[in-house]
């Protein structure tokens, strides 16, 4: 099977493909703007040349983008407004009145996407307990609807209070929206998240609706374009979830995808991980415009039942929430090109980011500020000649004026000791990012690996486990391209969820039956489009807490009938969570479910990474270049290595550099890299 994958990021876009003889061929390029697409079909165009296959003989494309997290980022959205129930247009600004940082008296939360001008409020009443106070007034409805369309409205996102149980009203309103103003796109929260917490199931639906016209737009085009070219297959997309699904399921649920690139590079780290036989490791990815950070426990990335868009330092419940399946993620401004500044005195680098446009200064296309890329530059770390491949020629010169002008002038400092200060500030900032997914999970770093991918990340890796006492580094072979890889790793999947409130001891059995049966389906459905097949697995999953608390825990449930031995098997698997977690059970008090959840994983083709590193012949040292470590009391003579050279089982003492086509990885001095079997690049750490 030929297969290509390709991940759009903020600065560049990557690629790989695997072609029939089980060769690997990669890529990498500056992101195009305002269209991503532009970069993703030159991109292919020449990594297909490269590797002598036509488009017509490509059988699977995968594709990972960042779109709809800048376009929530950025505010970018047009034309979406909100219906919901009588007395609830101000949910959004309300959110949960809680204070993120309770001692910070300037905080600022991001504003709602959509203004209260553009939220109409329908007169309709469900009831907790599903049933109808008050029926949906049509006419009523009619009028307002007419109303949202010569307002230019385009995409509605409907949110009625407990949908969830009762959806009636919802797909009513939206039959009467198609009727009255068939231009509008429809997001329903009964179809988007069924799920209870009225602000969080608002909120997701929102942001399904600010994304949807723009997404089925770019997703259209891309489908159009790979068509042209003479791609016969389909388009699959990775969701925030790990899986993959067409381009058309996403199409009408674009919030799924939001975190659509960070999720591969954690599925692949993960699989790296597990050929080096580390099962517990926190995956690592810093490209050009962020760095994302996620745990990896028992060789499974850990995942999250809602997450936050947007943080504010990080702080949970400063972000935009979405009730949507994702890999648990942190991700912060940290990337090569993270600008950075001269701020009170100090060295601030990042959130902002040159990007690819105008990029950083080292690039000559316009950037006159100063980046961690051209940190690394001044440092040595990075070639000025064989950056990318040699695809980009970088001006050192540039570089060093940036950083005089705008971090060494204003600080007093030398040009060399800005650059350090710029990089050990960016490596503090992923370091705070990492004690996060780690610390803050429960989990030791010092019990974990450090598994480094990106185009920036191999450069940091070191450094960065060193702070943390981590015990080990892995770089995988072509690291800068290893979210394009995770594309082609990830299974066809889909998940359903529904609340459906109830204690356990009270639940009738043939009713959760008929909960998971409509799931199930419905997953199906959608895993039997993307794979032209029935589900090969389906695992359940059920959110519980003690009566009474505001949180919960998820606990898989065994498939086949429903009967009272499972429900008091969730029980006990339940107490036994809450113990792992917290450290004691209550094993007397009675026990709620909140959300009943479903996955459904098609069958996919296997990806064997043990063939991705192959070596024409044992190299020597490309040559050396001065590169800084302050251990060795400022510039040494360091010798570079080209990965490609690097057969299994040798050993690269530090200090050294190694470069390949994607990323440089930099092994400071008193540290070795070990070549392993399958090209991953092992950094043991030394107290």
């Amino acid at each position: 099977m030929i297969r290509v994958g390709f991940d759009v990021g903020g600065t560049f876009t990557d690629f790989v493909l695997e072609d029939s003889a089980g060769r690997w061929h990669t890529g990498k390029r500056l992101t195009t703007y305002p269209d991503p697409s532009d970069a993703c079909l030159e991109g292919l165009r020449e990594l297909l040349a490269g590797a002598d296959v036509g488009f017509d003989e490509v059988e699977l494309a995968v594709h990972g983008t960042t779109l709809g997290s800048n376009i929530v980022i950025e505010r970018q959205g047009e034309g979406a407004a909100l219906a919901t129930t009588a007395g609830f247009r101000d949910v959004l600004q309300i959110g949960r009145e809680k204070r993120y940082q309770v001692y910070d008296l300037q905080i600022t939360k991001p504003a709602p996407l959509i203004d209260r001008s553009h939220i109409w409020e329908i007169d309709e009443r469900v009831l907790a307990d599903g049933s109808i106070r008050d029926p949906l007034d049509e006419d009523a409805a009619r009028d307002t609807i007419r109303e949202i369309a010569e307002r230019g409205v385009t995409s509605l996102a409907v949110c009625f209070l407990h949908s969830y149980l009762n959806p009636a009203h919802e797909r009513r309103f939206a039959e009467l929206v198609s009727a009255e103003a068939p231009e509008v796109v429809v997001s329903l929260s009964s179809d988007v998240s069924p799920q209870f917490r009225e602000y969080e199931r608002t909120s997701t639906t929102v942001v399904n609706a600010y994304l949807i016209t723009a997404v089925r737009a770019y997703l259209h085009n891309m489908v159009d374009r790979l068509g042209g070219l003479g791609y016969r297959g389909r388009l699959f997309i990775m969701q925030s979830g790990g899986g993959v699904a067409t381009a058309e399921s996403m199409a009408d649920l674009p919030v799924r995808m939001i975190e659509s690139g960070p999720a591969a590079g954690a599925l692949i780290a993960a699989k790296f991980g597990e050929l080096s036989g580390d099962a517990d490791l926190v995956a690592f990815d810093m490209g050009g415009t962020t760095a994302k950070l996620s745990l990896v426990n028992d060789g499974e990335p850990s995942t999250v039942g809602q997450f936050e868009l947007h943080r504010v330092r990080l702080a949970s419940g400063s972000g935009i929430p979405m009730n949507v399946r994702s890999i648990d993620l942190v991700e912060i401004g940290a990337g090569g090109g993270s600008i950075a500044r001269a701020t009170r005195g100090t060295i601030q680098v990042g959130p902002d980011s040159a990007g690819s446009v105008p990029g950083p200064a080292c690039y000559a296309r316009g950037g006159t500020d100063p980046t961690v890329t051209d940190a690394n530059l001044v440092l040595g770390y990075v070639s000025p000649d064989r950056f990318a491949g040699g695809s980009m020629q970088l001006d050192t010169e540039a570089a060093r004026g940036a950083i005089e002008a705008g971090v060494a002038g204003p600080l007093g400092l030398t040009c060399e000791e800005a650059a350090w200060g710029v990089h050990r500030i960016v490596n503090l900032n992923m370091e705070l990012a990492t004690r996060v997914v780690s610390i803050e999970r429960g989990n030791d770093p010092r019990g974990l690996a450090l598994v480094a991918t990106g185009g920036s990340g191999p450069a940091h890796a070191c450094r960065l486990a060193m702070a943390l006492g981590m015990r080990a580094v892995l770089i995988p072979a072509a690291a800068g391209v290893a979210s394009a890889v995770g594309l082609l790793s990830a299974d066809v999947k889909f998940d359903a969820s529904r609340s459906f409130v109830a204690r356990l001891d009270t639940l009738s059995p043939e009713r959760l039956g008929t909960i998971y049966d409509e799931m199930e389906d419905e997953a199906a459905k959608v895993v039997g489009e993307s794979a032209e097949g029935q589900p090969v697995r389906i695992v359940r999953e059920v959110d519980l807490r003690y009566v009474g608390q505001g949180f919960e825990l998820t606990v898989e449930l065994p498939g086949g009938p429903v009967t009272a031995a499972v429900l008091e098997d969730a029980r006990t698997r339940f107490d036994e969570v809450y113990a792992k977690r917290y450290g004691f059970a209550s094993p007397d008090e009675p026990v709620e479910a909140t959300t009943w959840k479903v996955t459904a994983y098609g069958d996919s083709p296997p990806l064997d990474l043990r063939a991705f590193h192959t070596v024409a012949g044992e190299a020597s040292a490309l040559g050396s270049r001065p590169a800084y470590f302050p251990e060795a009391d400022g510039y040494v003579d360091t010798p570079i290595y080209d990965r490609y050279g690097l057969a299994a089982g040798r050993v690269i003492e530090g200090p050294a550099i190694i470069e390949e086509r994607e990323s440089t990885t930099v092994i400071p001095p008193g540290l070795a890299a070990r070549i392993e079997a399958h090209g991953t690049a092992r950094v043991e750490m030394t107290s």
